[in-house]
């Protein structure tokens, strides 16, 4: 779920805070047609993060490792195409879930994989097995028009077994499903568990933390008009098998 923008114009990226678009790109399948630019986002990073690591040190190259990770994720099409997992062990695991091989958290997209849960239906505010990979970065995208940066707090632990604690943050400036912007700032904070090989390449990726942080901060939004209609419709549809859930 990192630091997530569209991509405005096809051309060579560079960026400073992801070494994986410093590299050669030569036959690499790009999602919307070459690698993304993150110029909005850097500077929503740059103006909000709370630490500024020295180039080289521990924090800093796990930050890089992360969002150069993410960047893959969310931008390209094969798995073939990654160079900052290991793509025979990979395995993402989010609030102790079952793990995700690489190929299935591509397939679903890092929003879903992040935010799927087992909840009962009634009390999910997120329905990763509705969503796909394109209807929830749009979905974000819309909230966060600025971008949803991302940034390493504090590094306890290095290589092989690197722990961290990660914040996540943007502004709610766009509607995001039926609710409207607050304007307000959303964040929430996270620890990382990765386990890497001798090349940094990520072997398993262990996500915790509380979806609630970020979703109280966008369902805080008033429904609009036509989506408040739709959701009291729903409602009265549904009060007769909810109403009383215990009763039968």
């Amino acid at each position: 779920m990192a630091d997530e923008e569209h991509q405005e114009s096809i051309k060579v990226a560079r960026d400073k805070y992801r070494s994986i678009l410093n590299e050669a790109s030569e036959n690499i399948e790009w999602r919307y047609g070459g690698p993304p630019i993150f110029d909005a986002v850097n500077k929503l990073f740059e103006e909000g993060r709370t630490k500024e690591w020295p180039e080289g040190s521990l924090e800093e190259t796990v930050q890089n490792a992360v969002k150069s990770w993410e960047v893959e994720l969310s931008h390209k099409t094969r798995l073939q195409d990654f160079k900052t997992i290991n793509r025979e062990k990979f395995k993402l695991i989010v609030n102790g879930r079952e793990g995700l091989s690489g190929e299935e958290t591509l397939k679903l997209g890092n929003y879903n994989a992040l935010l799927k849960n087992s909840l009962p239906e009634e009390f999910q505010y997120y329905k990763a097995e509705e969503e796909s990979f394109e209807s929830s970065h749009d979905a974000f995208r819309s909230a966060f028009p600025r971008g949803f940066a991302w940034e390493v707090i504090s590094v306890y632990s290095g290589p092989p077994l690197i722990t961290y604690k990660f914040r996540h943050w943007g502004y709610f400036e766009g509607p995001y499903k039926g609710h409207a912007p607050t304007g307000e700032m959303v964040e929430f904070y996270g620890i990382g568990v990765m386990k890497v090989d001798e090349s940094m390449r990520a072997e398993e990726v262990e996500i915790y933390y509380d979806p609630a942080e970020l979703f109280a901060g966008l369902l805080k939004g008033p429904y609009t008009s036509t989506s408040k209609k739709q959701h009291d419709n729903s409602n009265d549809k549904s009060t007769s098998s909810n109403q009383y859930p215990f009763s039968k």
